[in-house]
């Protein structure tokens, strides 16, 4: 009797996954710690493309070279982060010092996840001795397409920076979040807003006069002050009126100032605040008209991505001080020197009383708590100060100054007013620091007003506007104060908080765009037409 060995046909040998199980198994661990958005078609293609079998071993070598960069585009596309030419697209990033830089590659390593990744690995090289890893890869595939695995990550329900929606609002948008709704909201929504405009009153020979300090501070939200436990301090504490949510509709700073000046308007989209706005929309001309003189100041040299370019556009001057005037304090992210908050804001103010105008109008803008600014040593050195360090130091210069206003026996108006959040702890998308989605926990900033020399009761805390606000409101409370001071009479500041205006949630930057509806934050980036969810972390 003869013995055969039967041959199978070359295309008939299915190969296994073999070291990419690895890169699937890896990508399951992600998903299961929330930290991947795992498209399930573009994987099993991938899955697909390698398990074919292929005759002559230069065709298996091919693929394989060919598999690699297909392997990193589809893992950076499963990522939570935006595409990468918005990366690259970060304002000024080519200034950022070569500390900064070194920060920031810094952040890119997480040792729980590497540790995790480690004991992947041992237990891969492991297995495969014993299992046929590649079925349980194929299944896993196959698992996920149909969403079986449940996420181990964030389930808390809506974030402290999430802003909910108006009851008004949330009765008109019944309808589905697809894409069309979405983009037909954001329409009606500037629409409506380009009708809005805060009227100020004619001038008064008899109002009282006083000054208005709006003071511009970047990289503080409600969220960072949480994330270092400073949501309750002394600055906030004693001002008299506190916005709880104010959103400051952008996450980058040239766009949050043009804002600020623009506040007497409705909300702009992100492409018109680079186009001519009317007069009636510029918050310190309107001002002018009712004889404020308008003074620009900042602790910073102003010239990174053009911020003072930002600021003149719109009929301002320029600042009146020079960073270099004053000893360095911090030295920036970019490696300018920055000035106390303090040494600036107490030379101007005494420069201020030594001028006979009756009104002042002053824009000033701090970046002391931008992300990678470096302390100034007493050696002349530079060390690394934690978010918190730097904020304890301005909010206790910032109420150093108050006491020296209310010494001065003056009628003065300090608004605090921040640009955007420092993003301190950083989501899926962004990396800690990084603000190219403006995210609700980016633009959820603590907006608050002090009224010095107006007859004010002591007040155990501040009087608090819950409803969703923005730059409009800002502007008609100011407006408010104008008309409200009267010869001989105390500002009546709780009858001036009576429906302000409210804004419903939007936000943008040149890459991105985030809306809320139906309580429900999401976001749509440059180039891509769907709109889709914001993880619930991230807001």
């Amino acid at each position: 009797m003869t013995n055969t060995t039967v041959t199978l046909p070359v295309l008939a040998r299915w190969p296994g996954l073999g070291a990419w199980n690895l890169y699937f198994l890896a990508k399951f661990l992600l998903v299961a710690l929330g930290m991947l958005d795992f498209q399930a078609l573009p994987n099993l293609l991938f899955a697909a493309f390698l398990l074919i079998p292929l005759p002559g071993k230069w065709l298996r070598i091919a693929r394989q070279l060919a598999a690699l960069p297909i392997g990193i585009a589809l893992f950076y596309q499963d990522t939570w982060l935006p595409p990468f030419s918005r990366l690259l697209a970060q304002p000024g990033v080519l200034d950022f010092s070569w500390n900064y830089l070194l920060e920031l590659l810094g952040r890119f390593i997480n040792w729980n996840l590497m540790g995790a990744l480690a004991l992947l690995l041992v237990g891969y090289l492991y297995l495969r001795h014993w299992l046929r890893l590649s079925t349980l890869s194929l299944l896993g595939l196959g698992w996920l397409a149909v969403g079986g695995l449940p996420s181990l990550g964030f389930t808390a329900g809506q974030a402290p920076g999430t802003v909910t929606t108006s009851p008004a609002a949330q009765a008109q948008a019944t309808a589905v979040a697809d894409n069309a709704t979405l983009h037909g909201w954001l329409e009606q929504f500037f629409a409506s807003e380009r009708e809005r405009v805060t009227a100020f009153p004619a001038m008064n020979a008899e109002e009282q006069p006083f000054d208005l300090l709006v003071i511009n501070i970047c990289s503080l939200a409600w969220d960072d002050l949480s994330a270092v436990g400073l949501r309750d301090n002394p600055l906030l504490s004693r001002l008299d009126v506190v916005f709880d949510q104010f959103n400051s509709a952008t996450s980058y700073s040239g766009p949050a100032a043009i804002r600020v000046l623009r506040a007497s308007c409705g909300q702009s989209s992100h492409a018109g605040l680079y186009q001519s706005a009317p007069e009636q929309c510029l918050l310190f001309q309107n001002l002018a008209r009712l004889g404020f003189q308008s003074n620009t100041l900042l602790n910073h040299s102003g010239r990174f991505d053009n911020f003072i370019g930002d600021i003149t556009q719109q009929h301002m001057p320029q600042p009146g001080l020079r960073n270099t005037d004053f000893p360095r304090a911090l030295v920036g992210f970019d490696g300018s020197p920055i000035a106390s908050d303090l040494d600036v804001l107490r030379r101007w103010w005494g420069q201020r009383k030594g001028t006979p105008a009756e009104h002042v109008s002053l824009f000033y803008n701090s970046i002391s708590l931008h992300d990678g600014n470096r302390i100034v040593t007493a050696d002349g050195g530079t060390r690394v100060a934690d978010y918190a360090t730097r904020a304890n130091r301005l909010f206790g210069e910032l109420g150093t100054f108050l006491d020296e206003l209310e010494r001065s026996g003056r009628r003065v108006v300090v608004a605090i007013v921040p640009e955007h959040g420092a993003a301190l702890h950083g989501d899926r998308m962004q990396l800690s620091g990084m603000r190219e989605i403006p995210t609700p926990s980016i633009t959820h900033v603590p907006v608050g007003l002090k009224f010095i020399g107006m007859g004010q009761p002591a007040r155990s805390e501040p009087l608090r506007v819950s409803a969703p606000t923005s730059y409009l409101a800002l502007s008609e409370l100011i407006s408010r104060v104008y008309a409200g001071l009267g010869q001989q009479q105390a500002l009546d500041v709780p009858s001036l908080l009576n429906d302000l205006p409210t804004t419903e949630q939007v936000a943008e930057t040149s890459g991105a765009q985030v809306l809320n509806y139906q309580g429900r934050a999401y976001m749509r980036l440059q180039g891509q037409p769907d709109w889709q969810p914001i993880p619930e972390e991230s807001r």
